[in-house]
C-alpha cells in the first residue's frame, strides 16, 4: 500500500510539474515563427514599395515623353501656320504686281 501511495504521489507531482513547468520551448518556437512571418511580411512590403516606385518612375517618363511630343506638335503647327501665312502673302503680292 505504501508503494501505491508513493507512486501515486510521484505521478501527481509529475503531472503538477508538467502543468506548471517552463513553457520556454513552446514560446521559443512561437517567437521564431512570429519572426519568420514578420520578416516575410517586411520583404513583401519592400518588394511592393519597390514595384510602386518603378511604376511611378515609368509614369513620369511617359509624362515627359508626352510633353516632348506635345511640344513638337505645337512647334510643327506654328511652322505650318507661319508657312501658310507666308505663302498667302507671297501669292497675294505676286498677283497684285501683275
Amino acid at each position: 500500500m505504501r508503494k501505491i501511495i508513493a507512486l501515486s504521489s510521484l505521478l501527481a507531482l509529475g503531472a503538477l510539474g508538467m502543468a506548471c513547468g517552463n513553457a520556454a520551448p513552446a514560446n521559443n518556437a512561437m517567437n521564431t515563427s512570429n519572426r519568420t512571418v514578420a520578416n516575410s511580411m517586411n520583404a513583401a512590403n519592400s518588394a511592393m514599395a519597390n514595384a510602386a516606385n518603378q511604376l511611378d518612375n515609368a509614369s513620369k517618363q511617359m509624362a515627359n515623353a508626352m510633353n516632348a511630343t506635345n511640344g513638337a506638335i505645337a512647334n510643327m503647327n506654328n511652322r505650318m501656320a507661319n508657312s501658310t501665312t507666308t505663302t498667302t502673302n507671297t501669292t497675294t503680292t505676286t498677283n497684285v504686281n501683275r
